[in-house]
C-alpha cells in the first residue's frame, strides 16, 4: 500500500516514518508538516493510507478528511482522545494515541490491508520487500533478508545473526515476528527465528544453520517438521 502522513510535529512525523519502515506491505512515498502541500500532492499522486494528525494549526485532520473528494484510507494518530467517535464516524481505519508502539502500529496497518483488499483494488500490487531497517544504536541499518540466518532473542534486544556480522536491535520477538515474511522463517524456540532456506539439518532438540546450532523447543517441532 501506498501511503503518505500528515503531522504538524516533525518528531512525529519521524516516528511514523520509522515504523513504516518496518511494515513490508507498506509504502511511505512522503511526509508533510503543511497540510495543504500535502493536499496538491494528493491532486497529483493517488496514495491508499493516509497516516493524519488531528490537532493541526489552520486546518484540523477532521476538517482535512471531510474536504477530500476521494478518500484514501485514514488512521488518526493523535495524543488526544476526545475525537475518537467522530473520527470512526469518517469511517476511519483506526486511531492511534501517542505515544504508540510498533505492535500497535502494525495492527492498524493490518486492518488498513484488509479494508484495501476488501475494496477489490484492480492496480498491480506492490513488489513484496526483501528487506527491513534496524535501528541500532542512533542508525537505521538497511538488512536483507537473504543475509539473515537466524535471530536470537534476550528481553527487549534480538540479534541478528547474519552472514558475516552480528546486529543488535532493540525489539522483541513477538514485534520481529510481525516484521518477517513467513514463507522464509521460522519460530524454532520461544527465543529463536531462522531463515528456512538456510537449514541445513533438523535434530531431535536443534536444528544446524550454516554450521550454527539453535536449538528447538518441543511445542514448535512439529511444525518445523513441515519445512
Amino acid at each position: 500500500m501506498r501511503a503518505i502522513a500528515i503531522d504538524d510535529e516533525p518528531m512525529a512525523l519521524e516516528v511514523v516514518r520509522s515504523l513504516a519502515a518496518k511494515v513490508p506491505f507498506l509504502e511511505l512515498t512522503a511526509c508533510f508538516t503543511d497540510a495543504f502541500k500535502a493536499l496538491e500532492y494528493l491532486q497529483s499522486e493517488p496514495i491508499d493510507l493516509l497516516f493524519l494528525d488531528i490537532k493541526m494549526p489552520d486546518i484540523s485532520g477532521l476538517e482535512f478528511v471531510t474536504s477530500l473528494q476521494k478518500r484514501p484510507l485514514v488512521i488518526f494518530t493523535t495524543a488526544y482522545t476526545e475525537h475518537a467517535v467522530t473520527s470512526f464516524e469518517l469511517d476511519a481505519v483506526d486511531y492511534l494515541l501517542k505515544p504508540f508502539s510498533l505492535p500497535r502500529f502494525i495492527k492498524a496497518c493490518n486492518k488498513a490491508q484488509e479494508l484495501h483488499q476488501l475494496r477489490g483494488n484492480t492496480a498491480a500490487p506492490a513488489p513484496a520487500k526483501d528487506y527491513l531497517f534496524l535501528k541500532t544504536g542512533y542508525e537505521q541499518v538497511k538488512v536483507l533478508f537473504d543475509e539473515i540466518l537466524y535471530m536470537e532473542a534476550a528481553g527487549n534486544y534480538v540479534t541478528f545473526v547474519l552472514e558475516d556480522k552480528k546486529l543488535l536491535s532493540r525489539m522483541t520477538i513477538n514485534e520481529l515476528s510481525e516484521l518477517l515474511p513467513a514463507d522464509r522463517f521460522i519460530r524454532v524456540h520461544r527465543s529463536y527465528i531462522v531463515a528456512k532456506d538456510r537449514i541445513d539439518k533438523i535434530e531431535r532438540h536443534q536444528v544446524c544453520v550454516k554450521g550454527n546450532e539453535v536449538p528447538v523447543g518441543a511445542s514448535y517441532m512439529q511444525q518445523l517438521q513441515k519445512v
